[in-house]
């Protein structure tokens, strides 16, 4: 993922990321809840590192991040800055034995729309089409569903729901 960081709080997060190589954590937005007490974040998250970064030609920093792996973000403080900070845990990782005709026609219909959208392909340096995890975590980036529903796909423990519900979508 590109990001454009001109926020001092999060020019502050990145220097730090980068000088302890800790990563940070990117996570939805709850619209409906509330800032001052933090709920406005959703628990699941995606641990970041960055891989590149460069000072645009409009002097914001450009970051390149690749997501790690998820957590659980709890305990969620702000610091004087805005800038929020929690404690993490790993989250659990979906247990998911399936085969790539598992995943027919979803498969099919994803490797579409990165042909026919080279924005959308170009978000990625690597396409893991013969991976059922790649496949399945690429559509919930993609659907038009909101950051609740998201979040309740990635709580699942299986991703034969979340599959389920991508093959009756498709078809």
């Amino acid at each position: 993922m590109a990001l454009r960081i001109f926020e001092p709080r999060y020019v502050r997060m990145i220097k730090q990321a980068c000088k302890d190589d800790s990563g940070f954590v990117i996570c939805m937005l709850n619209s409906s809840g509330n800032a001052q007490q933090n709920s406005h974040i959703f628990p699941l998250g995606t641990v970041c590192k960055v891989v590149d970064f460069d000072l645009l030609d409009d002097g914001l920093l450009g970051v390149t991040v690749e997501g790690m792996h998820s957590v659980s973000i709890n305990d969620i403080e702000t610091e004087r800055d805005d800038l929020r900070v929690g404690t993490c845990s790993a989250s659990h990782i979906w247990t998911c034995e399936l085969k790539m005709a598992d995943l027919h026609p979803i498969d099919v219909r994803l490797k579409e729309i990165f042909e026919r959208y080279p924005d959308v392909s170009s978000l990625y340096t690597e396409t893991l089409f013969n991976d059922p995890m790649w496949v399945i975590n690429r559509w919930i980036e993609l659907l038009p569903v909101g950051a609740e529903q998201k979040q309740h796909f990635l709580a699942q423990q299986d991703c034969q729901k979340v599959l389920k519900y991508l093959s009756q979508l498709i078809e």
